[in-house]
């Protein structure tokens, strides 16, 4: 063979497979449009995944019709030897074609197992449960409890230091911070009666044998059950997302908006009874928004008249004796600090010491503060929190040993009569993890039939024909039968992070059965080139046997595909490091799917077509071939 007839066949072997090489990349980028146009936490996530890959993928696409047929020409040399050389290949084609021949011969019983086995994978499917993102282990566990709004700072100290001195003595945990109140930053509106607890853990081989981070919360949670505190567990990065995007700090909050606070308190309560035993739901309360105590000192306008006083006079008194007069400002370099003055805490730390604060008359002499004001302890507002112009109260929980999107269908259920009869004027709203969920799932479902539309027009102009393309889309959903097996047997529940790899199945899928009908359009080049496009001199022998041939010419590429993405993919499983959580769901789809869609393209595409060219053949005469142009 001279050079130049080696150059062409390798310009004709380009020519053959560009189209396809280029279509099949559009679609794959065509595949992470959903992806682009996550928002959010997930946008974040998954967004410079799907930048990668379409940048690779046009590299990569560029690189196969430009640079690969240039190293080709200079490498491929010497004596070229057949496929039928190679002993692997050998071998895998004595495996291939006995079991492609009895699926071209049983072909009612082929496809009966394919579409019973994507029946199956039907409600596989839809028993899954539904979640936002899978949670990814931190390494740490966040303990943020809730106590009565009227606790005292030293009482919170000293609950503080108990619930970490219990927190200490499971020997998983190496080291404990907590803090009551807000933190030194203007950004912290914290309460005193809500408190943080950091716990770090030690390295897991370091654990009790069997352990979970679930079974040491479920220990911790067992042992810090103190009246008056309820537990609240999550991790510290994920809360404070859900702080700063939802302004929930659990995994789901139900917002109760109306105009008295009171009522708002009172509805719910209502709704965190009715949610008390529900499947899932842990750490429930109701975020306070009543129960502060304020001191609440009345001036009595006819005792000071008596006094001769003002008012005025009994409120200068009060706040210098209580709140501090403002005395000076001292300066400490680029920091100015104001200096108070008031009465010690002794005389200012219970109701009877404030009613003999002493208050100074024109001509009576001191008198005590009682004497011209009425002093009580009442309760009012611990935290006013408005939203959308309106006041708002929030009924919080988290969801453990149940998937969220279940969860929340299912008490959404039991508050459907409680939420009919509000008053008018309130309303409620599913906050959180929830409703990040929500989002994804409106941005994929409104994406993914144009989605598959445009992959649908790029098939169209790979192949000129609107028959190619439809039979190469079907192969999607045999695609997903794998997919969903494995994310069943796995125990995931559906996430954005398991609709990721789903989406990137979508263009692998659609990749190979492309090649599979570039070549399987090769053979049937070849047989009307040796027996010309008539149904007099074609044959149904001869269409088996070129197809089967075209087949078993795309058996060892197809191979090399597959093993690819698993040895790539599967070590992902056994992963056990940070972002692990992450991961696996992404992976789990793409590696069944990658299974369930070659056996289908080898198989099932085969004889689809068969089943198509004979059709052809007898309805029309001659063959619809797929012409490779420049």
């Amino acid at each position: 063979m001279t050079t130049i007839e080696r150059i062409k066949i390798i310009e004709a072997s380009c020519k053959q497979v560009g189209r396809g090489v280029f279509f099949s990349t559009l679609i794959i980028v065509a595949s992470f449009l959903p992806v682009f146009l996550l928002e959010g936490q997930e946008g974040k996530l998954f967004g410079p995944l799907a930048w990668t890959k379409t940048f690779i993928l046009a590299i990569d696409a560029i690189l196969a019709v430009t640079l690969a047929p240039v190293l080709i020409s200079f490498f491929l040399k010497g004596k070229l030897r057949t496929d039928d050389h190679n002993p692997l290949n050998r071998g895998l084609e004595r495996i291939y074609r006995p079991i492609l021949n009895w699926c071209v011969t049983w072909r009612k019983t082929t496809l009966a197992i394919n579409i019973v086995a994507l029946l199956i994978s039907i409600p596989l499917m839809l028993s899954l449960g539904s979640e936002f993102m899978p949670p990814l282990d931190e390494g740490t566990i966040l303990f943020m409890p809730v106590t009565q709004p009227d606790v005292s700072n030293a009482e919170a100290k000293q609950l503080l230091q108990v619930q970490d001195k219990i927190i200490k003595s499971v020997p998983e945990v190496a080291n404990v911070l907590g803090k009551a109140g807000r933190a030194n930053t203007a950004t912290d509106n914290s309460p005193i009666s809500m408190t943080e607890t950091i716990i770090l853990l030690k390295p897991k081989d370091q654990w009790r044998k069997g352990l979970k981070k679930e079974d040491i919360i479920n220990e911790l949670n067992a042992k810090l059950q103190i009246p008056g505190v309820v537990n609240g567990w999550t991790q510290p990065i994920i809360n404070r997302i859900n702080m700063l995007s939802t302004g929930i700090r659990t995994d789901v909050g139900l917002k109760v908006y109306g105009q008295n606070l009171d009522t708002i308190n009172a509805l719910s309560n209502r709704m965190k009874q009715a949610l008390t035993g529900l499947n899932g739901v842990k750490d429930l309360y109701v975020d306070p928004i009543t129960g502060g105590k304020y001191l609440d000192i009345q001036v009595n306008k006819d005792a000071i008249g008596r006094y001769g006083l003002s008012v005025d006079e009994v409120n200068e008194v009060v706040e210098s004796a209580l709140g501090g007069m403002n005395l000076t400002t001292t300066v400490e370099g680029r920091q100015r600090f104001s200096v108070n003055a008031r009465l010690a805490q002794d005389c200012r730390n219970n109701l009877e010491a404030i009613k003999r604060t002493l208050v100074q008359t024109p001509n009576n002499g001191p008198i005590p503060l009682s004497s011209v004001a009425d002093i009580r302890i009442s309760d009012g507002p611990a935290m006013i929190q408005s939203e959308n112009a309106l006041l708002r109260g929030t009924v919080l929980f988290n969801v453990r040993d149940r998937d969220l999107g279940s969860t929340v269908k299912e008490a959404q259920d039991k508050l459907n009569t409680l939420v009919k009869t509000l008053p008018k004027g309130y309303y409620i709203e599913w906050s959180g993890q929830y409703e990040n969920l929500i989002r994804a799932e409106h941005t994929l479902k409104l994406i993914l039939p144009i989605v598959l539309i445009i992959i649908f027009a790029c098939l169209y102009f790979a192949f000129h024909s609107i028959r190619e393309a439809f039979f190469s889309l079907i192969s999607i959903p045999f695609a997903l039968i794998g997919g969903a097996y494995m994310v069943y047997f796995f125990g995931v529940h559906l996430s954005v992070a398991v609709a990721v790899g789903f989406i990137a199945l979508f263009g692998i899928a659609v990749e190979t059965g492309i090649v599979m009908v570039i070549y399987l359009n090769d053979a049937m080049q070849q047989l009307v080139a040796l027996r010309g496009n008539s149904k007099e001199t074609i044959t149904r022998e001869d269409l088996r046997e070129y197809v089967m041939n075209g087949a078993v010419k795309r058996l060892r590429p197809k191979l090399m595909t597959v093993c690819v993405a698993l040895f790539g993919l599967v070590p992902v499983l056994w992963a056990a490091g940070t972002g692990s959580d992450v991961m696996r769901p992404i992976v789990l789809p793409m590696i069944g799917g990658v299974l369930t869609s070659s056996t289908h393209i080898l198989l099932v595409t085969p004889l689809i077509f068969l089943m198509v060219k004979e059709y052809e053949l007898r309805k029309h005469g001659k063959l619809e071939i797929l012409e490779v142009k420049e």
